[in-house]
């Protein structure tokens, strides 16, 4: 099976701008920001979306959203706030089949989101 974008990333096969990286997630700018900050944060193990991952995933899961927040403190956005974005299927945005949260800040979130 043919390696997910974001693998090519973790694996330098791909060029990204990373900003945080541990043995469980990379982090990275979004190639097409909306925001003034916009950074994906994925696991490195490939799940495809968040309906898919099993429960043997938790802490996984657990790490990348504590990790998210950590690197939206590191990009300043803590004072002003940030969205945390996970899309879901083709309905909810997915366009990688590989799970991972978008940090979006730097910019007022309107309410409800497009």
């Amino acid at each position: 099976m043919s390696k997910t974008l974001f693998e090519k990333i973790a694996a330098r096969e791909l060029p990204a701008q990373i900003v945080y990286e541990d043995d469980r997630v990379i982090a990275f700018r979004d190639i097409k920001p909306v925001a003034p900050v916009h950074v994906l944060i994925v696991p490195k193990k490939p799940i495809p979306r968040i309906s898919e991952a099993a429960p043997q995933d938790e802490a996984l899961l657990s790490h990348l959203l504590s990790k998210a927040a950590e690197v939206a403190g590191t990009l300043g956005l803590n004072n002003s706030g940030y969205r945390l974005v996970i899309n879901n299927g083709p309905d909810g945005g997915e366009t990688v089949p590989h799970l991972h949260c978008h940090i979006i800040g730097g910019r007022h979130m309107g309410w409800p989101p497009g």
